[in-house]
């Protein structure tokens, strides 16, 4: 696949999708509560989860409408955690997409409400009438998305990360850290695109794989650049794990040693493509480089 090609696909994506959060987020929502939930989801980030939804899904040729509602569940649950995790009872951050975070711009109940209705909404959105979305797919799909937000992923993840301030973490404990707080949400989102169609059990243990270290690069990516870029870039505020004295694949390895690290996960995460045996997983690959080679 060209590169052009690639772009163009993100971007036919990308407004897709955002069509899509446009639609389904209310901003009817009372009290307000509608415009906290749209200024913390729409018009900002890179959807690389609905991306890895959609890929995937092509790569199995999937159910189209499934694979919409489960790039929009995912992204809502990411948007979630963040609007959380940027809380001043967590990290207590005032910049996310660049521009002031939820709890800044609404309060902190407004933002702990909108980040619950996110939540809540993106089950809503995995769960039409079955003529729309088959019964099974609806469940498998549920399920997927919230083993990945629950105690043994996102969540989870997020409570270890924040027990862990000013400790020393090995690269085991570290690992399973970024497994549970940032992989495990991208790993689902390319299960729940997957699930949208035929996958034999080769195909399933390779996106799985794929999954799992296109995930934990993404993490290793996000340390890198925490130390390495300005917040104007990031759309959010550099320095700010050393700053709370976080352990970090950086702080761990040293910068060039996160980097090879990096770049050995992208190498993994051919390798399990290759591995699947799908023939139309282009996409797929070339997310997977994207996620190393970013600067933001």
């Amino acid at each position: 696949m060209m590169r052009d090609d690639f772009e163009a696909w993100m971007l036919h994506t990308q407004q897709a999708v955002e069509a899509a959060l446009e639609a389904w987020v209310p901003a009817e929502a009372p009290a307000g509560l509608g415009q906290a939930m749209r200024y913390g989801v729409l018009d900002g980030g890179k959807r690389l989860r609905p991306l890895l939804v959609m890929a995937a899904s092509e790569a199995v040729q999937g159910h189209p409408d499934g694979a919409l509602r489960a790039a929009v569940a995912v992204e809502l649950i990411h948007a979630y955690s963040l609007v959380h995790d940027d809380m001043p009872c967590m990290d207590n951050d005032v910049l996310r997409r660049g521009k002031p975070t939820v709890h800044v711009q609404f309060g902190v109940a407004q933002a702990m409400l909108a980040g619950d209705a996110m939540q809540a909404l993106a089950f809503e959105v995995l769960t039409p009438s079955p003529d729309v979305l088959p019964a099974a797919l609806q469940a498998r799909l549920c399920g997927l998305l919230a083993r990945s937000a629950g105690h043994d992923g996102m969540a989870g993840g997020q409570a270890i990360d924040l027990a862990s301030i000013g400790l020393a973490l090995d690269e085991a404990a570290l690992r399973d850290m970024h497994r549970r707080k940032t992989g495990a949400l991208l790993q689902a989102s390319v299960l729940m695109g997957a699930a949208c169609g035929a996958t034999d059990g080769a195909a399933w243990r390779g996106l799985a794989d794929y999954g799992a270290a296109i995930g934990l690069a993404f993490q290793v990516i996000d340390d890198i650049l925490d130390v390495t870029q300005a917040s104007e870039t990031l759309g959010k505020t550099a320095g700010k794990d050393e700053h709370h004295n976080k352990p970090t694949y950086v702080s761990l390895m040293g910068l060039q040693g996160a980097r090879d690290y990096a770049f050995g996960l992208r190498e993994q995460a051919h390798v399990a493509l290759a591995r699947s045996g799908l023939a139309h997983a282009a996409r797929l690959s070339m997310l997977a480089d994207k996620v190393v080679e970013r600067d933001s």
